[in-house]
């Protein structure tokens, strides 16, 4: 499994409650540049329409030889889900207060790109201070632990 990209602002803006793994719905050139790395889903969020799940805001930089087979960067795309997830989703988002955020995009055994999406809420300013606060005391913890052994 080679990580493409890493949404590293999800876990400090958001509480994850579940991560689903989805397939993504792409044209030749996209996969190429994808496989280059040229992907942000740092914007990226995903919405149900339709009863479709669909990613909004994910950024594919054209493939440089794709000249004219090249799609619009920041096309809707849609993920593939099994129903009963998609059902279960749509369950999550009428509870109010949650959104569907992209956690990371890799490339599984098979060369397939893939993408996991989680039902997040969404942390108020005292949450993240509490959340830094943590990962501090975490830290110096450790530190202590390994000056003494």
């Amino acid at each position: 499994m080679k990580v493409i990209a890493n949404n590293k602002k999800a876990r400090h803006e958001y509480f994850i409650d579940e991560v689903y793994e989805a397939g993504l719905v792409l044209t030749g050139t996209e996969i190429k540049s994808i496989r280059n790395g040229k992907v942000s889903i740092k914007e990226a969020y995903a919405k149900i329409i339709d009863g479709e799940v669909l990613i909004l805001g994910m950024n594919i930089s054209p493939y440089e030889q794709g000249n004219r087979f090249n799609v619009d960067p920041l096309r809707p795309r849609k993920l593939l889900l099994h129903r009963r997830e998609i059902n279960k989703l749509i369950g999550k988002m009428k509870i109010g207060g949650v959104t569907l955020i992209p956690l990371r995009i890799y490339l599984n055994d098979r060369g397939r790109a893939k993408i996991e999406i989680a039902v997040a809420r969404g942390k108020k300013l005292y949450d993240k201070r509490d959340s830094i606060a943590k990962r501090d005391t975490e830290r110096k913890m450790q530190r202590a632990m390994k000056k003494q052994v």
